[in-house]
């Protein structure tokens, strides 16, 4: 059975305990991945989550809808079987990270940039002791590598689960600081993507909101406030 029907065909979802986690049935069958592979999730939190986006479906099966599946599922077709390079890549943000380039002029910028960012940056040291330092301009510098290391160990530590929804908290972020940020619930959710915003938000401030970027951004919003929850359950 395919997880990705086209049409609902079930009447009935229930979670149930398994072996290696939990897993989401339907009319007592089990869910499988794309890959057709046991769609077995590590905690029921988050096969509850999975159930109740099935449970939700009408007379056809929208995954734009199931974002727990989908994530789910990228953890366990892609992830697992790609997990270094994934943490490699993942862990690479650091040496370019978001909160490290900082705008030369106008003055106003680079005052907030340092009162917003700073603390993110004081906080990956002392949390995850690892000091990465601000540059002006966008010519990259190499960070020190001890650092580097020390963030990509941590990477490298996360389950495929954790490591699915960080590469979101990362690349819609563009900051691995604020993916560490994000998923140890330094601040909440929304404020951090706030601060991945910052570039932006004074822009705005200077030129005006535009509709359709403005939509845009709350699309990646929802997404990445869907990945810190993700990262929760698991």
């Amino acid at each position: 059975m395919s997880g990705w029907a086209q049409k609902r065909f079930w009447k009935e979802v229930s979670v149930a305990g398994t072996e290696g986690g939990f897993a989401v049935e339907l009319d007592g069958r089990r869910v499988k991945t794309p890959a057709k592979a046991p769609l077995v999730v590590p905690t029921r939190e988050m096969a509850e989550a999975i159930a109740a986006e099935w449970k939700a479906q009408t007379e056809s099966v929208d995954p734009g809808t199931m974002p727990c599946t989908r994530s789910a599922n990228a953890a366990i077709d892609k992830v697992t079987h790609q997990h270094s390079e994934v943490a490699d890549m993942l862990a690479e943000y650091g040496d370019s990270d978001l909160l490290c380039y900082r705008a030369d002029t106008p003055a106003e910028l680079t005052l907030r940039q340092a009162q917003e960012w700073d603390p993110a940056l004081d906080w990956a040291a002392e949390a995850l002791g690892a000091r990465l330092q601000p540059r002006a301009g966008v010519l990259h510098q190499p960070q020190e590598p001890q650092a580097l290391e020390t963030l990509r160990a941590k990477v490298h530590a996360m389950t495929p689960f954790q490591l699915a929804a960080f590469h979101d908290l990362v690349g819609i972020s563009g900051s691995l600081v604020l993916g560490f940020a994000a998923a140890q619930s330094w601040r909440g959710a929304d404020e951090i993507w706030q601060l991945s915003r910052l570039d932006e938000r004074w822009q705005e401030e200077q030129w005006g909101e535009d509709e359709e970027a403005q939509a845009a951004a709350e699309v990646k919003r929802q997404e990445f406030l869907h990945a810190k929850r993700f990262y929760d359950f698991s």
